[in-house]
């Protein structure tokens, strides 16, 4: 955990090795940067506090850290206080009492500090306009952002960018190029490791030791790269259609590899036990990795971890929509993959997400051209329905017209070697009876084809990426996971970790969602106390989730 030295004689804070050799008695130290900034103090200088991981650290009651990562993931963005507290089950007045005892600062002026710190670390490492660098932080206006830098670092955007130094310029070839700066040690290769080997096929892919992932962001597709940096920080090459909160893209990647949270504690507490020790001691690196997004996390744990009392499925069924030849039009990027998800406020629900994309498909496929904004990814989404017609309207995706030719009742789509046949086993309409049958491969092969025929393509990636992931509403007639995408879809299913417990024992009552299923959700979720394995482990409590994380990623190397 980083722990900030200010100096009370010039109101100057400080990181850990900081040249400065104040007196000790007029020293006073804080957790967070945001608390020294709020107590009236400026970051130095020198070591410039800003450019280092300001993870909370885990010895903070779970309310609290569930609470950082709702900010985190953008929640005080669209709404106050209030709703970040009913999020979590506690009273707005109850939640700032317990972030001014165990932080040191509200939950507005955590969130607006870490705004300020990603912008400043945008205008030291882009070449980003200001403006640009103030939408992309997440500030509501020019004005706000210029108030907010001027408080935090006692100077205007233009002052702040000149004092930037020549290494701190990051060039790439196309797209955007950012640290995701953490506190040593980190195990990269483990976590790129049970990335591989959890990726999803056509939307995550790892190579060279190189995370990349397919994103949307309302409705335009965008890639992402996550690979090795310096010794405290990783490169994330983000290729997106704009620059608009793209804080929120940051902060999710980075909890997608784990450098959202301080597990210094739980390191600790689960080094006493005899067979965690030697793991704890082998890989003292190691994070939980969390989820870009949480329904694909969801769809991914329930196919690779069936109920005990049934088979792998050996088939994905639906209802079918659509000819064969527009397999790909269903799908509109996952309703959690848009960094304003579905807040008040937000740039729009999952449907209207939906709708966006497709209303620009039709446009942009009448006049024989690409999906507008996506030219920063290489992502042009073509070669889409021309026997649908789509309308979007309050998170709900709903058909208004079918072309000619439709499959028929009893016919049967079927893929073999990557085409797509289409089995006449009678005339008209496709019905419930069709099937999308899985030739082997295990729920990858699943996910493969569930990918392929409900998610739209993105060509010309590379890397195996292929597609966006579909959203809940493309799968709410696919088993086995219909009975999950219409919990979703209809939100009785929120999907985060406000209150951990409650989404366990929501999913476990969904059908097809086995408990280990459900507890893996929570875990790359955030819950800290989730555990995915046999028996209860109830002496590792509450930090089961990272001794479970140990056992997995242990099996994944005896199995590699």
């Amino acid at each position: 955990m980083t722990t900030y030295s200010a100096v009370r004689t010039t109101g100057i804070y400080c990181r850990p090795g900081c040249g400065a050799k104040p007196l000790a008695e007029n020293v006073q130290t804080f957790e967070l940067a945001a608390a020294a900034e709020a107590a009236g103090f400026r970051a130095c200088l020198r070591c410039r506090p800003y450019r280092v991981a300001g993870t909370v650290a885990d010895e903070a009651p779970e309310l609290v850290c569930r609470a950082v990562q709702l900010i985190i993931a953008g929640v005080l963005d669209a709404a106050g206080e209030a709703a970040l507290a009913a999020r979590i089950g506690v009273s707005a007045r109850h939640l700032r009492r317990m972030f001014h005892e165990h932080l040191g600062v509200t939950p507005d002026q955590f969130a607006r500090s870490r705004r300020a710190h990603f912008a400043r670390r945008l205008l030291d490492d882009s070449e980003l306009g200001i403006a640009e660098v103030a939408f992309a932080s997440g500030f509501g206006s020019l004005r706000q952002f210029n108030r907010a830098m001027r408080e935090i670092f006692r100077a205007s955007p233009k002052e702040l960018r000149e004092r930037r130094r020549k290494t701190d310029r990051l060039t790439a070839d196309g797209g955007l190029v950012l640290r995701l700066p953490y506190t040593p040690p980190y195990d990269w290769e483990a976590m790129s490791g049970f990335l591989a080997a959890q990726a999803i096929p056509g939307v995550e892919s790892v190579e060279g030791g190189v995370y990349r992932r397919t994103i949307t962001l309302d409705g335009a597709p965008g890639l992402l790269e996550i690979g090795p940096g310096g010794p405290d920080h990783l490169l994330l090459h983000a290729h997106l259609p704009f620059w608009e909160g793209v804080m929120h893209v940051v902060d999710r990647a980075a909890c997608l590899v784990g450098l959202e949270t301080d597990l210094s504690t739980a390191r600790q507490f689960l080094s006493g036990d005899p067979e965690l020790a030697p793991r704890l001691a082998a890989r003292p690196g190691l994070r939980i990795p969390g989820a870009w997004g949480p329904f694909e996390v969801a769809v991914q744990a329930v196919l690779r971890n069936p109920p005990e009392t049934l088979q792998e499925p050996d088939e994905v069924r639906r209802e079918p929509r659509h000819r064969t030849e527009v397999l790909a039009v269903l799908g509109a990027g996952d309703r959690e993959l848009s960094p304003w998800r579905d807040e008040p406020g937000g740039l729009g629900s999952a449907g209207e997400q939906a709708g966006h994309a497709r209303d620009v498909l039709g446009e942009r496929e009448s006049a024989g051209g690409a999906l507008p904004g996506s030219g920063a990814a290489g992502a042009v989404v073509g070669e889409q329905a021309d026997a649908h017609g789509v309308k979007r309207g309050r998170g709900e995706v709903d058909e208004v017209r079918r072309g000619r030719g439709a499959v028929g009742e009893a016919d049967e789509v079927r893929r073999r070697g990557g085409d797509v046949d289409v089995v006449r086993g009678g005339r008209g309409a496709v019905g419930e009876g069709d099937q999308v049958r899985r030739g082997g491969g295990g729920a990858d092969e699943v996910l493969r084809k569930i990918v392929e025929v409900y998610g739209i393509a993105v060509p010309g990636l590379g890397f195996g990426l292929t597609h966006l992931f579909p959203a809940p509403e493309a799968l709410t007639g696919v088993e086995p996971v219909a009975a999950l995408a219409r919990e979703v879809a209809d939100g009785n299913i929120v999907l985060d970790c406000g209150r951990p417990e409650e989404l366990a024992r929501r999913l476990e009552q969904v059908a097809g969602v086995s408990r280990r299923a459900a507890q893996l959700v929570v875990m790359r979720l955030g819950g800290r106390d989730a555990w995915p394995l046999d028996g209860d482990a109830g002496h590792l409590s509450p930090w089961r989730s990272l001794a479970a994380f140990h056992h997995l990623v242990d099996d994944y190397a005896k199995v590699s």
